[in-house]
């Protein structure tokens, strides 16, 4: 390998490095006391629960580790959002799990952590998967109660969801693996299945001190809503466990007797390994985001055999479109191309702008995959639309919507991989968290923004400094600099994916070299829930 190799390579290791230490904090939840506490109560934690219910040795992706990363920080923190949501194996099933983390605040919910629940049932309706919650949960977290309780994307729209999922068949199998109270209770009811943990889970609409205060009945909360109560009285739970391990070993057995739904019938063939290392991905990204690099060395390291059929090679050169496998699922690829390269009059075309010539085939090849069936992969690495007199002229805007409405209408399941920049109207063309990706991760090394840090803080510069020269102030050369510094910095942290996968607009930051698993098991869950018939809408070729 070139010594620029060598170097991409070694910036990236930091950056992967860099992750894996702050997800390493994450992983601890609230901290090694609390899962101490955990343990001397006979439980296990969040982690380990999931970890003893997935098949042993089978691949698992996880959604949301970083939400609520930086966040809260008034309120101590909100580690992973207070709950671990992954896509595993559990007897041999794909399946969604949802586990409480009773370590961070009693598993209380935080906003975000309504939004990541919401967004791990949004996967299986979408997907058609099994899902399995692992409840232990103080409930809504009181003093941000108005950012959680009466809005439509709030705690009320996960009971809402149960319910639709009833409706549509997807299995939902509920375990109370410490406490449920209140509208939470709702939660593992109206699952089709609750399992409940005896002496450790309790189950009630109000505990023990609440009943006191409203009624005058003395009672403890065992007796009020435990297992025997539930389970040999009331009859609103349906399986005792006499420890965690039991009511995971029961949820394993009840999984085991699912039957099979019927299948989108996506292709796939054979899994065959990349001719060219995905080890390499890791060496291929500048180290300078503004130099250019051929998105080919990317895509031939993540496609089975780095087999491609590339569709309109040479037009509309600034955005790549291929048909491949990946794991041995056939796939379409919309790639934002890094390289400047000529269009076919000739003209220098900057990489990772979309040009409408680019625009135009992407559209074609974005409804050819939905006519053949074909799952989309789309890779980020753009900055935008073209602008400028000849763009505008061109019809940018035309060509441009016509893109974004193929992308809209789309039907078969679209994963985003959020390379490098992700910016403006081009992160909607190339399926941002807008435009329903089953799955859309990012890359280390991704940003996320309405345009770039340098370009935005300029902006954002002339705005304040001609507020300031309105009022009669006066602004030094020096003065000018420190604030074109400072705003940029904000800016910067702002377009970090830390900032976007803290607030779920992506669902992982992951290492590239897991990128093809991360698809591969997309497309796995994807392929258990039929595709609709493909709408052109407004789209005009």
């Amino acid at each position: 390998m070139d010594i620029e190799f060598n170097r991409n390579e070694d910036v990236m290791k930091q950056l992967i490095s860099k992750m894996e230490n702050r997800l390493e904090q994450i992983y601890l939840g609230g901290g090694k006391k609390r899962i101490d506490k955990e343990h001397e109560k006979g439980k296990m934690t969040a982690r380990e629960r999931v970890a003893a219910l997935i098949d042993p040795g089978s691949e698992t992706i996880e959604m949301g580790a970083f939400a609520g990363y930086d966040m809260y920080e008034e309120q101590g923190g909100c580690p992973g959002g207070g709950v671990v949501v992954v896509i595993g194996y559990v007897s041999k099933k794909q399946c969604i799990i949802v586990a409480n983390d009773a370590t961070v605040k009693a598993g209380a919910w935080f906003p975000i952590t309504g939004k990541k629940n919401l967004r791990a049932q949004e996967i299986a309706m979408e997907n058609r998967l099994p899902i399995i919650y692992l409840v232990d949960s103080a409930g809504v977290f009181l003093p941000m109660q108005n950012e959680i309780f009466a809005d439509k994307e709030h705690f009320g729209r996960i009971f809402r969801n149960n319910a639709k999922m009833s409706s549509m068949g997807i299995p939902q199998i509920s375990a109370i693996m410490g406490s449920c109270v209140a509208g939470g209770a709702y939660l593992p009811i109206m699952s089709d299945e609750a399992l409940i943990v005896d002496k450790t889970g309790t189950i009630f609409l109000a505990g023990s001190y609440l009943v006191k205060a409203a009624i005058g009945e003395n009672i403890d909360n065992e007796t009020l809503g435990g297992a025997d109560t539930h389970c040999d009285i009331s009859g609103v739970t349906d399986y005792k466990a006499k420890d965690d391990a039991d009511a995971l070993k029961t949820i394993r057995s009840l999984v085991d007797k699912l039957g099979s739904f019927e299948k989108a019938g996506f292709s796939r063939t054979e899994p065959k390994a990349p001719a060219l290392k995905s080890e390499e991905l890791i060496g291929i990204l500048p180290e300078l985001r503004t130099k250019e690099y051929d998105m080919r060395e990317i895509i031939s390291r993540l496609v089975d055999e780095s087999k491609i059929d590339e569709y309109k090679k040479d037009y509309g050169k600034s955005i790549i479109t291929c048909y491949a496998r990946i794991d041995g699922w056939a796939v379409g690829i919309v790639a934002n191309q890094r390289k400047i390269v000529k269009s076919a009059k000739g003209e220098m075309q900057f990489g990772g702008v979309i040009y409408s010539d680019s625009a135009d085939k992407s559209a074609r090849f974005i409804m050819n995959c939905n006519q053949k069936k074909i799952p989309l992969i789309f890779l980020h690495d753009v900055t935008g639309f073209m602008v400028g007199s000849r763009s505008e002229h061109g019809g940018i805007i035309k060509d441009g919507a016509k893109m974004v409405n193929a992308v809209s209408n789309s039907t078969v399941p679209k994963f985003s991989i959020v390379v490098g920049n992700s910016y403006g109207a081009g992160n909607y063309a190339m399926c941002g968290k807008a435009y329903d990706p089953r799955l859309i991760v990012a890359w280390p090394t991704a940003n996320i923004a309405v345009m770039g840090g340098a370009q935005a803080a300029k902006v954002l510069l002339q705005i304040q400094t001609s507020t300031m020269k309105a009022k009669g102030e006066e602004i030094t050369p020096d003065q000018e600099k420190a604030l074109l510094d400072k705003i940029t910095q904000g800016y910067d942290e702002q377009t970090s994916p830390y900032y976007a996968a803290a607030r779920l607009w992506v669902d992982a930051i992951i290492d590239p070299r897991d990128t093809r698993k991360w698809i591969s098991m997309g497309i796995e869950a994807a392929n258990h829930s039929p595709v609709e018939k493909f709408n052109l809408g407004l789209i005009q070729t």
